[in-house]
Parts: C-alpha cells; structure tokens; sequence
C-alpha cells in the first residue's frame, strides 16, 4: 500500500462534478493499493498517517499529529500511485490492484483509520472522475509505503 500524505488548511473532493466531502485542517492521504496487500499493511499505514507528527506545536516545530489536534482526514483512492514509469512514456498500472480488488481495500482502510484516530474519516468514492481541491499547508508532504519502510 502507498499514501501520498498532505498537510492542509482545507481540502474538497466533487465526485462527477457534484460536491461530496470536504474537511478543514487535516491531512489530505491519496491511497493505493497493489494486489499483494494484506490487514497488516493497511494497519501499518494508519498507524503511521494517525500518528505522523507533522503538525507545529506551540513552538513552532513539527510535534503534533493529525489526533493531538483533532484535525480532519479526507482519503481518495488513487490506482495511479502505482504506476510504473520504466519503459516508455506512457506510464503502466500493472502492479495496482484491479478494482475489485482494491475496493475492500479502501473500504476497510477507511475503518482501520477511522479505529486509529478515533475520528471520522471523509473519503471520495471509489472509481469515480473526482476532482480535489487543496490548500497545502506548508507545504507538508509525505510518501508511505508499506513494502518500502524508510
């Protein structure tokens, strides 16, 4: 599993050009999953996006979570963070997982976050034309993945 995560001041996602959902400050995660993903990999990453201290204290330094501050989360699944650009310029998904696949993935994602923080979590809706609209904060932003711990 791969998380693009951004720190925001306010973030929105339109599904089919309608709005539906938006959150104030709070993290952005842009989630993909491959076919190999297992409960560990999705635990393994909410842990990390819950608890990342990325937000400032009150002097200043990066020391507070997205839970210290009881900020927002908004999740948008996103095949395209496992694109392979190796050969050629068109970019492949082959290692993404097919939709099928991934859905549950995302779905129980979403409930895993949703248990870790203890907060509601506002999502896009899966393998629909979305359009985001973010306010970086920063700007703060991080790249997990759960087959690659750095």
């Amino acid at each position: 599993m791969r998380v693009v995560v951004q720190r925001v001041l306010s973030a929105s996602v339109a599904v089919d050009g309608k709005p539906h959902a938006s959150i104030g400050k709070g993290l952005l995660v842009l989630a993909g999953w491959e076919s190999n993903e297992s409960p560990s990999d999705l635990t393994y990453i909410a842990q990390k996006v819950s608890k990342m201290r990325i937000f400032d204290d009150i002097d200043g330094l990066m020391n507070r979570s997205v839970m210290d501050m009881e900020g927002d989360i908004l999740v948008i699944s996103q095949f395209t963070l496992h694109a392979s650009t190796k050969k050629g310029n068109r970019p492949s998904y082959y290692k993404s997982a097919p939709g099928l696949e991934a859905e549950p993935l995302y779905e129980a994602f979403l409930d895993e976050l949703w248990h870790t923080c203890n907060r509601p979590v506002k999502s896009g809706k899966f393998g629909a034309d979305m359009t985001i609209t973010l306010t970086n904060d920063g700007p703060v932003t991080i790249t997990i993945d759960s087959k690659n711990k750095e």
